[in-house]
């Protein structure tokens, strides 16, 4: 491996004996190469120049990785990289979704300036680059007063990571936001941005579930301003073991003819549901074309969380009954060191590790892997997560020669290849958020 690292980024280079998940290879599995019961297959790599020019069947030279796991580097495509890394500056949440909500308003309020915005973003983004991070799509808190310094830093930022990270931004705010003539102003800036239009099923300083009895006429304004500037639209929905929103968003988007035009993230609610009731809604958002998200790491810390009781839930939507039905579902890193979730590091391959065990989506492991990758592409339109001829060789190696070992491990020693050179990055020390972020005790 560490050889591997001397003969990287010198002209052309072949990766072989790669072991792939078919799912990860944009053609799938070169002609006459076996699947394996996990669903892998034993290719060449063939990059020249910094780009995939083949994927092959095992030749006879290159640079041997003796069936060695080697993946595309993945997409977080619903993460918050304006509230990261807060933790200990902002007021204690209590673990709880309202206390998170309100710990972060108040830390908004105090501190987001367009400095202290940059700051965390930056710190964040070079996380996820040494983890091998390769696009994300981030929700942006646009409240009146908060939105135009967010998108303003969002941009500067973008521009900044241009060549490392592809970012996509979506405007987050409260539903009831849509009733006033603010959401003309937050609409045509998030055209002038280039993001998606957005918000969380929920009224301003409430929960989900409650408190939106004009649901129907909120979505048809947010619909109405996406159609009038060709915007797409992703939502935070039912993040609650009872609320009723995601019907609601399936029915708008048939309304407005926005099949195929719609993100769903959380949904927890739907899981809980009975199984006919469930099987109704699930077949209704597959008709709308609903494209759905999960955030397991965060809701399985949020939800159901009461002071002396073990949870007795764990928060995620029914994943594997909404792909069985034809629904689009990726997942997601979410949030990372703030009040909504006080962990993570934004590294995909460790929510995707995490994924598949609370989710179960093994025995077989079959397109597992996809949900990090392709599925994810797809919905945002990131060209990334899969590996193919034609696309920039941006690359993990990993010290695993199964899926069971790539799951065991956390693979902290995975090698990390940018257009086909070896990539030093390393995250970054918290100092470097120090001191406007250092912990009130600290």
């Amino acid at each position: 491996m560490n050889n591997l690292k001397m003969m990287t980024g010198r002209g052309a280079l072949v990766l072989h004996h790669a072991r792939v998940p078919v799912c990860l290879l944009a053609g799938g599995a070169p002609a006459g190469v076996p699947v394996a019961a996990d669903g892998t297959a034993l290719v060449d790599i063939r990059i020249a120049d910094g780009v995939v020019v083949a994927v092959t069947a095992p030749g006879d030279t290159g640079h041997d990785l003796a069936g060695r796991h080697v993946w595309p580097m993945l997409i977080d495509m619903h993460a918050h990289l304006d509230k990261g890394h807060i933790l200990g500056r902002a007021p204690d949440s209590g673990g709880t979704h309202p206390g998170a909500r309100e710990a972060t308003t108040r830390d908004r309020i105090a501190h987001w300036t367009r400095e202290d915005l940059l700051r965390r973003m930056d710190f964040a983004l070079a996380c996820a680059e040494a983890h091998g991070v390769a696009a994300i799509r981030t929700h942006l808190d646009s409240h009146e007063g908060q939105g135009e310094t967010t998108w303003g830093a969002f941009d500067t930022i973008c521009a900044r990571w241009s060549d490392r990270v592809a970012l996509q931004g979506v405007a987050l705010v409260p539903l009831d936001a849509y009733r006033g003539d603010y959401a003309v102003q937050l609409a045509d800036l998030v055209a002038a941005k280039g993001g998606l239009l957005g918000g969380v099923t929920r009224a301003t300083g409430g929960t989900h579930g409650g408190g939106l009895d004009d649901i129907d006429a909120l979505l048809d304004r947010l619909f109405t301003l996406a159609r009038e500037r060709d915007l797409d639209v992703d939502l935070h929905v039912d993040e609650a073991a009872e609320a009723d929103a995601l019907p609601h968003v399936a029915r708008a988007a048939i309304r407005h003819g926005y099949q195929g035009r719609v993100t769903c993230g959380h949904c927890c609610s739907l899981a809980l549901l009975p199984e006919r009731e469930a099987a109704q809604v699930i077949a209704l958002v597959a008709e709308a074309g609903l494209s759905l998200v999960t955030l397991p790491t965060v809701n399985m810390y949020l939800q159901d969380r009461r002071a002396g009781r073990t949870p007795r839930w764990r928060g995620v939507m029914p994943v594997q009954e909404l792909r069985a039905a034809g629904v689009p579902v990726a997942v997601a890193g979410d949030n990372t060191r703030d009040p909504f979730h006080a962990y993570g590091d934004g590294d995909m391959l460790d929510t995707w590790r995490q994924a598949v065990r609370i989710l179960h989506l093994d025995h077989p492991f079959a397109d597992a892997p996809a949900l990090a990758g392709p599925v994810p592409a797809a919905i945002t339109g990131l060209a990334a997560g899969s590996i193919a001829a034609g696309r920039p060789a941006d690359l993990m190696i990993f010290d695993a020669w199964s899926m069971d070992q790539l799951i065991a491990r956390p693979q902290s020693d995975r090698i990390l290849l940018r257009r086909g050179a070896y990539s030093a990055a390393r995250a970054p020390s918290y100092a470097a958020l120090s001191p406007p972020d250092r912990p009130r005790n600290g």
